[in-house]
């Protein structure tokens, strides 16, 4: 991948804890290498504890790596000018519950250097925009998950950042907050911005993402486009044909893995098999077939499988 073209380069990342009374050693990362290009909508993945947080908290300057390198649009994460153009939701925001809406996100405009007139003109906005009522005078300690979560996203715009770093950002949420941020986020995506989110729950991720990155225990276990990850795992053939005789047609039952009775009938092919003879065995027999796709297993599906191919999952803590 091009230097200029990447939003967030990470080279031979370690970071490693002393916890309880013994400090005992934790490995939270284990060399961790990542490249995440510009406008990419990039999917950080794996469940609790594999050293997602750790790796942005690394990447927006609150942890400091025991060695390695992290940079941000071509800077070094310790240079602070880099910043400016980076935004970051935590997995649990902690506010200052007795401001409303508008004054917390006030009070984050100025932080961030924001003229007073402009912070007045985009925090109404903002606000909208992520669905919340720019007149709310409730304290943010009144607010439910969800529109905390809210809060938090409009709170990742006013600045208007190239880079935004979301950890965990559909956790804790009902079915409509995550369509809500899953939209967003492509909204974002198409406008141009670098979405970097970590997520335990793949199947949201597989609906957004244009690259993925698979991470377990501090390594990293598999990073590439989603769809060569997906087509690297293709399950079968699906072949759909038009009604029910193909059934009971007995040259086609020894040609295919099985007919699934669904509307149209579908016949499945192993992936190792070209579906060639099946698709000849339908034409000769007067089967009129509607499509022919490839099968691939879902993201979840693929990380499983990554993970008992490596063997990880028999690694004790380390």
């Amino acid at each position: 991948m091009n230097v200029d073209n990447q939003a967030i380069r990470i080279r031979a990342l370690f970071k490693t804890f002393r916890t309880g009374l013994r400090r005992k050693k934790t490995r939270a990362l284990k060399g961790l290498d990542l490249d995440v290009a510009r406008g990419e909508i990039f999917g950080f993945l794996g469940p609790n504890g594999a050293g997602k947080t750790t790796a942005i908290k690394i990447l927006v300057g609150l942890l400091k790596a025991d060695s390695g390198e992290a940079s941000l649009l071509g800077r070094p994460v310790a240079d602070v000018s880099c910043r400016r153009r980076m935004a970051y939701l935590p997995e649990l925001p902690d506010f200052y519950d007795y401001l409303t809406p508008v004054e917390l996100l006030f009070h984050c405009g100025l932080l961030s250097g924001l003229d007073r007139h402009h912070i007045k003109r985009r925090v109404p906005e903002l606000l909208e925009r992520v669905g919340l009522d720019p007149e709310e005078k409730r304290s943010l300690r009144k607010f439910s998950k969800g529109m905390l979560q809210r809060v938090g996203i409009a709170q990742t715009m006013l600045a208007d950042p190239d880079v935004y770093i979301l950890d965990e950002p559909m956790g804790g949420l009902d079915p409509l907050g995550r369509r809500w941020v899953k939209d967003l986020i492509l909204e974002l995506g198409k406008s141009g911005k670098t979405v970097f989110f970590s997520s335990h729950v793949l199947s949201e991720a597989e609906a957004v993402c244009d690259r993925v990155a698979f991470l377990h225990r501090g390594r990293l276990m598999a990073q590439g486009s989603l769809r060569e990850v997906l087509e690297a795992h293709t399950d079968c053939w699906e072949i759909q044909v038009e009604g029910h005789a193909v059934r009971t047609d007995e040259n086609i039952q020894p040609k295919a893995a099985r007919i699934e009775p669904a509307g149209p009938d579908t016949l499945l092919v192993p992936a190792v098999d070209r579906p060639d003879a099946l698709l000849g065995a339908l034409l000769a027999g007067g089967h009129r077939i509607r499509s022919v796709n490839q099968r691939h297993a879902s993201l979840e599906e693929v990380f499983v499988r990554t993970l008992s191919g490596s063997g990880e999952q028999r690694e004790g803590k380390g």
